[in-house]
């Protein structure tokens, strides 16, 4: 039977899966320990991971590994070209998180449009003030990058609560559904960050996407603008954006990822309430993180087994030897 190593959280329906095809190692904190990891990987002929284990070209390097599953989309921690030299296939779980991703969008521009925190803590401190009414989204810029499966979700539903769309994909052609069923309007970046009341990134970091809101680029927007990052933190420089949130040339922002996870102590983005701070958890839903683990687990079984995955980034040519 297969060994199948399992480094970080998997949903008790995705380790069912697995462990019909192979002997199953089940230890969500094993990326904590690089030697343990180390140590384990060289019995492994599958390695499932979320974005905490750096699969790396010498961790895959002489061992058996057939084929990596990565519970989620991002690729920043796997070594995509190491695995394709390798001939090891790596899956990912295209598309399982996106409504989640989507629908957290939503809540932020939610979150800063009506202001329900706030106006909440003042009427519990016994204040009665009806000024605090807040905003709507209806006929608001929400500006996209990224129009890929999350994107397009997002867009439709905003279309859907009236919000007026534009989006920034060199890959989307002026024929693509959401332009044309959505009414999604393709811009410049640099123009869609001057005209967006909200800003949503959806793009993969790579080294072109590093710093893709820098301080030039923050300076774009507007100052009524909020800025909202489900993607990865390395796509905004942090630095640049505390400088634009103490110039007040942005409203504020929504970070449910950073360019350090867990960031570090103090973090100068903390102690602003102009900024929402979450954990990391767009994506995770219970319904997310169940098709998550269902999908990379029968991809990964898939490929144990000798069949085709749906949802391979890498595909070995003959398998792994």
């Amino acid at each position: 039977m297969a060994a199948i190593l399992v480094t970080e959280f998997l949903d008790p329906a995705g380790l069912e899966i697995l462990s019909q095809a192979g002997e199953v190692h089940y230890d969500p904190d094993l990326w904590r320990d690089a030697a343990a990891l180390r140590a384990r990987v060289q019995e492994a002929d599958a390695l499932v991971v979320r974005n905490q284990t750096r699969v790396t070209r010498a961790l895959l390097e002489e061992t058996p590994i057939r084929v990596v599953g990565r519970l989620g989309v991002g690729l920043d921690n796997v070594d995509v070209r190491a695995a394709e030299a390798l001939n090891v296939t790596v899956v990912v779980a295209r598309g399982a998180n996106a409504t989640a991703v989507a629908e957290y969008v939503l809540a932020a521009c939610f979150h800063f449009s009506r202001r329900l925190a706030w106006v909440g803590e003042t009427t519990q401190a016994g204040q009665w003030d009806r000024t605090l009414g807040g905003t709507e989204l209806q006929g608001k810029w929400l500006g996209i990058v990224g129009l890929g499966d999350i994107g397009q979700r997002l867009a439709l539903r905003a279309r859907a609560l009236g919000m007026r769309v534009a989006a920034h994909d060199p890959a989307v052609l002026t024929t693509h559904w959401a332009v044309l069923d959505c009414d999604v309007a393709l811009m410049p970046l640099d123009e869609l960050l001057a005209s967006a009341d909200f800003v949503s990134l959806h793009v993969p970091l790579t080294p072109e996407t590093r710093h893709l809101l820098n301080r030039d680029r923050l300076r774009l927007m507007k100052p009524t603008a909020y800025l909202i990052n489900t993607a990865r933190g390395g796509i905004v420089d942090e630095a640049a954006l505390a400088q634009a949130l103490r110039e007040n040339r942005i409203a504020g922002c929504a970070l449910d990822v950073r360019e350090e996870e867990p960031p570090a102590s103090p973090d100068p983005l903390a102690s602003d309430e102009r900024v929402l701070l979450t954990p990391h958890i767009a994506g995770l839903t219970a319904e997310a993180r169940q098709r998550t683990s269902l999908l990379v687990a029968e991809d990964v079984v898939r490929v144990l087994t000798g069949q085709e995955p749906r949802a391979a980034v890498v595909k070995a040519k003959e398998g792994r030897v």
